[in-house]
């Protein structure tokens, strides 16, 4: 491995960066208590499909998001994007994960962001704190750039997360690759990187 490689540094979102999802905050922040008890406990039986896993991941994903905003003006749901980016997401962090974010930072290297959470309230939180880039699932809209419930392409976990940093960045053997995970959905980024580090930030052990 050349020393003279240019070093990319990938950071899983959720219970990474964070000690906990979300997306699930997300939605009682934007609808409100009630509301969005509401209309979890009426996806309860969608729930159960996907915990014996007749729903994938990406339809139970897909169901929740129409529930809670198909229809609404895209334009719209950024700016609770924003407002919760600012007013919340910095109370989830871990100051472990965000120590070795700054030490990626004062070195130089190019840090992405790369989550299955959805990218209307990672990208300005991830601006704020200087990443480079950011990957993350996207929204379907209609052609008057509303939500459609759907995500616009596949949801950004497990092999969609290394596809799409490649694709990104290009063949690996242009880099050398930091990733940081904490779940199944990151396992293929990790073992794509020359440096895996698994639920933590000072080892590299893979998940099964």
């Amino acid at each position: 491995m050349s020393s003279s490689l240019p070093i990319i540094a990938a950071f899983d979102f959720d219970n990474t960066l964070t000690d906990r999802d979300s997306l699930l905050p997300f939605l009682f922040y934007q609808a409100g208590f009630f509301k969005a008890a509401s209309r979890l406990m009426a996806l309860t039986p969608s729930f159960i499909h996907f915990l014996f896993k007749t729903l994938s991941r990406q339809e139970i994903k897909e169901k929740i998001l129409a529930s809670f905003f198909k229809g609404m003006p895209y334009a719209e749901l950024q700016k609770w994007g924003k407002k919760y980016a600012s007013e919340s997401l910095d109370a989830y962090l871990k100051p472990e994960a965000i120590e070795r974010l700054r030490w990626h930072q004062r070195a130089g290297h190019r840090c992405v962001l790369i989550s299955a959470s959805l990218e209307f309230y990672l990208c300005p939180w991830a601006q704020r704190h200087g990443f480079d880039d950011v990957i993350a699932s996207r929204l379907e809209l209609d052609q008057a750039g509303c939500v459609t419930g759907r995500l616009q392409d596949l949801n950004c976990w497990g092999p969609e997360k290394s596809k799409r940093l490649l694709e990104k960045m290009g063949k690996k053997d242009k880099y050398v690759l930091y990733a940081y995970g904490d779940s199944r959905g990151d396992k293929e980024l990790l073992a794509l990187a020359d440096f895996p580090f698994y639920r933590n930030f000072g080892g590299s052990k893979v998940p099964r």
